[in-house]
């Protein structure tokens, strides 16, 4: 049972307008729905409106498509500079979890500071009823408890639950998603009365706010001290060669390590605190179980007994059965029915039950396969002030 059953002609929705297709359709929607319908667009990066480059190499927010939409469909429109809390929410998070040794996705953390966070407080500022984006992800009624919940989209290639998981279990009844039952397909047919340029119709970039280079660059511009050279070692403490810096390296990673061997080698430890990166054969990336902290739920909160779900460990992946194992308030142990590989500290571990959206949390630690029957190390307070579990069995 859909959350919103039908159109409310008297209602105020703000639709965050990024300029790309799936934005410009949900305002299409909505106006042919009979909302008053407020288009808003976030600046979030500098570059976003450089005239040189085609805005699929700028920014995920292109600020004149949003306007020309909104004058093609006679909405009110805003631009409002957010610059400010994007760095310190989204940029500066990025950075640090690099240079930490982690992996961050800064997809999530947009939406959960920014477009969910800053961009729902614009939204309530303007006296909106609704706030409404372009994700694709069903947001339904439980017929049973009567709470909203959210639910994979049905194109199941563009599903975006995974990178809404941390949103706020309040703000939900206030939200739309008139995207969540469509196909991509569809959506593009919608928007063609909107006569968008051909380009304008290609996706937009994963990082909005990388452009023009790879990650890599761009922590070497951001954060100088992340160009560090360190020690490449074996799982045993084998010296193999140096490094350039742990930020540039990922749990999992093969190609540009640099290092000559009998057997392919892959990132399998990356250790901050003494400036290494362990790598060793493609079989020690197999994870049983991993801790996740940050904790958000739209079920029980606190979680205050063990519960069976499915997990996705990277939005690409397929969800694995697990038991997840409440250790406090935001922290849980996750333990995988099935081995899986190169599970990365910094990445979302993301809970669901069939296709409903359960919660999820931030990956801190994880014990390799390898670790099953040795003793449990002595711990260590982390720094985020949780246990940490030995480097031998850990990967983060």
């Amino acid at each position: 049972m859909s959350w919103i059953a039908s159109p409310k002609t008297n209602k105020t929705v703000v639709v965050g307008m990024s300029g790309g297709v799936d934005s410009c359709a949900t305002a299409l929607i909505l106006k042919e729905q009979g909302y008053r319908v407020i288009g808003v667009t976030l600046k979030v990066w500098k570059d976003e409106e450089n005239p040189d480059r085609r805005w699929q190499e700028r920014s995920c927010c292109k600020v004149g498509v949003a306007r020309y939409v909104a004058q093609r469909l006679g909405i009110e429109h805003h631009v409002i500079d957010v610059q400010p809390e994007f760095r310190r929410a989204v940029i500066d998070d990025f950075v640090a979890g690099y240079l930490g040794g982690e992996t961050p996705n800064p997809c999530v953390r947009c939406n959960e500071r920014i477009k969910f966070g800053r961009l729902f407080e614009i939204a309530m500022e303007f006296g909106a009823d609704f706030l409404a984006t372009g994700h694709y992800v069903r947001l339904e009624r439980n017929e049973r408890t009567g709470r909203p919940v959210l639910k994979r989209a049905a194109d199941g290639q563009k599903d975006q639950s995974y990178f809404l998981y941390r949103l706020q279990p309040g703000i939900l009844p206030r939200l739309i998603f008139p995207l969540g039952n469509l196909k991509k397909a569809d959506v593009r047919r919608r928007v063609e009365s909107l006569d968008l340029p051909a380009d304008e119709m290609q996706e937009s970039q994963e990082i909005c706010f990388v452009t023009q280079q790879d990650y890599r660059q761009f922590l070497s511009i951001q954060a100088p001290e992340a160009s560090r050279p360190g020690r490449f070692v074996s799982s045993e403490g084998e010296d193999l060669g140096r490094h350039q810096g742990v930020a540039f390296y990922t749990i999992g990673q093969r190609r540009g390590l640099g290092l000559s061997a009998a057997e392919r080698l892959y990132v399998i430890d990356i250790r901050p605190e003494d400036n290494t990166v362990v790598v060793g054969a493609e079989s020690e990336l197999l994870c049983e179980e991993l801790r996740v902290n940050e904790l958000n739920l739209f079920t029980e909160q606190p979680l205050e007994r063990p519960m069976d779900a499915n997990v996705k460990i990277r939005y690409r992946n397929e969800a694995a059965p697990a038991r997840i194992e409440p250790l406090d308030e935001k922290t849980v142990r996750v333990n995988l029915q099935s081995p899986q590989r190169a599970v990365t500290p910094g990445q979302s571990a993301v809970f669901y039950r069939g296709d409903e959206l359960l919660g999820g949390g931030i990956i801190c630690d994880t014990v390799r396969l390898e670790g099953r029957d040795a003793p449990r190390p002595a711990e260590n307070p982390s720094q985020n002030g949780h246990p940490r579990l030995d480097k031998k069995t850990a990967l983060c």
